[in-house]
């Protein structure tokens, strides 16, 4: 009942003029986005950090939240019409969708998507509100070990979750908890590795690395990559309306797909693509029309897109109640939040509960504004997709550089800029992920201060992260989730040898 109270007291911040505003330039930017391959709203919101930041925090993250929201539809538009899925959320939805734009009904493909979107963001996001509030009074409880503990799971998840390989998701992380050791130490008040650079004693700003990894280094990238194979757009013909029969074959997909993406996204790895291809599985395996998979089956537009949705709600549970980021997306998010002086965590609920609740009502909002926005405007949407990518490219370089400088009007600034898009660049090319080295840089310092407070209180004795049960928990869970996957690859490649 509290959780319901506290709605309703968000959405009256959320129905605030400026802030309908902010969620409406949010989804809109977060569907143009989604649509252009390459681009996601991870990109989007890294570039639109420097220019927000003495903007209203309440209004900035609830656009960030719209761009979130706004860019996992939008992934969906390019994946059924060109194959090419915006986001890597939508690499299941393209498996159906596009066979049905090529079979002449990429309309009811594009609603089945757009309603199912709505449906799951709904149910996860009253899910978000309902398990929010347990979440913030078991976290109250948490010590500094028990915090410690928690970075480290989400250090270890982060880095084994994002990319191929573990070895190059945790190099990614030790980079970045490398940048995090830049500046003052809080504690001694010595300066570390700053090299006598002024500029260098307030830590590296986190916008400036997003900015520099996410825009530079991926324009960069693909100015590299001469060889690009043409793709083929699907024009929507038809109507852009379900029929009886769509109805009746998607509404349980929609449901299964929510099931499927609200609680995987809120652990700590979950991710979008897990959920999106179990639901695909799922619905492939419960359909009445077996013989439509692999022609252009809606069930397998339905189920994916619905999983994509509430997979988003549920990455920000743990980012909201924990301060734990378990997307790229989620990490700048999280980077929003603190050019802002917010940490988000229980104590966030208690101090600026308006914000908290007012970003979660504002959710519903960007739901619906996304589903009576996206079926008129689908034109529109693809008409983007005909923008040359040198002048989108060209177009990203020069937004990047003009708001770093706007936020950090400094020479030292724009060379770390620039040193962050050539790196980003390098770990494009030799495939390492990039969200670790965020997530390094952000939760480093964190983890490093809830450490030594830890040592402090127990006079330096080191076994104080075994003796609290919930940190001996959450380091065993950490440790595990750090050899499994070594453990599967070595498995992996017995077999191979046996066979």
């Amino acid at each position: 009942m509290e959780a319901f109270v506290s709605l309703a007291s968000g959405l009256s911040v959320a129905i605030q003029p400026m802030n309908l505003l902010f969620a409406l330039i949010g989804v809109l930017l977060g569907t143009a986005v989604g649509v252009l391959p390459g681009i996601g709203p991870a990109l989007t919101v890294a570039l639109l950090l420097p220019i927000t930041f003495k903007l209203d925090p309440a209004g900035s993250i609830i656009m960030f939240a719209g761009i979130y929201y706004g860019g996992m539809y939008g992934g969906s538009t390019t994946a059924i019409l060109i194959n090419t899925p915006g986001e890597s959320a939508s690499m299941a939805t393209a498996l159906e969708g596009n066979l049905m734009a090529k079979a002449g009904r990429g309309g009811p493909a594009l609603a089945t998507s757009a309603i199912g979107s709505f449906v799951a963001g709904t149910f996860a996001t009253f899910g978000l509100a309902l398990l929010a509030p347990y979440l913030v009074d078991l976290a109250v409880r948490f010590g500094p070990e028990d915090y410690f503990a928690l970075m480290c799971v989400a250090f270890v998840t982060v880095s084994a979750t994002f990319g191929d390989s573990p070895v190059r998701g945790l190099t990614s992380l030790f980079i970045g908890l490398a940048l995090g050791l830049v500046g003052i130490d809080i504690l001694s008040g010595q300066s570390r590795l700053s090299f006598g650079v002024p500029e260098l004693y307030d830590n590296i700003e986190v916008t400036t690395l997003a900015v520099g990894l996410f825009a530079v280094g991926e324009a960069l990238y693909v100015a590299s990559r001469r060889h690009v194979h043409e793709e083929k757009l699907e024009a929507v013909r038809g109507s852009l309306w379900m029929t009886k029969e769509d109805w009746k074959r998607s509404w349980k997909p929609w449901l299964r797909g929510t099931f499927y993406g609200f609680p995987i996204g809120a652990l700590p790895a979950g991710g979008a693509e897990i959920p999106t291809f179990l639901s695909y599985a799922t619905e492939k395996k419960l359909t009445k029309h077996p013989e439509d998979f692999g022609k252009g089956a809606i069930e397998g537009v339905a189920g994916p897109e619905a999983a994509n949705n509430a997979s988003a709600a549920g990455t920000l549970v743990p980012l909201l109640t924990l301060g734990l980021p378990t997307s790229a997306t989620a990490a700048m998010m999280l980077a929003g939040f603190q050019q802002y002086g917010l940490n988000p965590g229980p104590l966030l609920f208690a101090e600026k509960p308006d914000l908290v609740w007012g970003l979660i009502a504002s959710l519903f909002i960007a739901n619906a504004m996304l589903l009576v926005l996206n079926l008129p405007l689908v034109g529109l949407w693809v008409r983007l997709l005909a923008i040359p990518q040198p002048w989108l490219y060209a177009g990203i370089l020069v937004f990047a550089t003009m708001g770093t400088i706007a936020a950090n009007p400094s020479p030292v600034e724009l060379i770390m800029l620039t040193v962050f898009g050539v790196l980003g660049f390098l770990m494009r090319r030799f495939d390492f992920p990039i969200a670790p080295v965020v997530v390094g840089l952000i939760l480093g310092p964190v983890a490093e201060s809830q450490l030594r407070r830890a040592l402090s209180i127990s006079l330096g004795d080191p076994m104080v992260l075994l003796q609290s049960p919930i940190s001996a928990t959450l380091l065993a869970i950490a440790l595990i989730a750090l050899v499994l996957p070594f453990v599967m690859k070595g498995l992996g490649r017995f077999k191979a040898v046996e066979d």
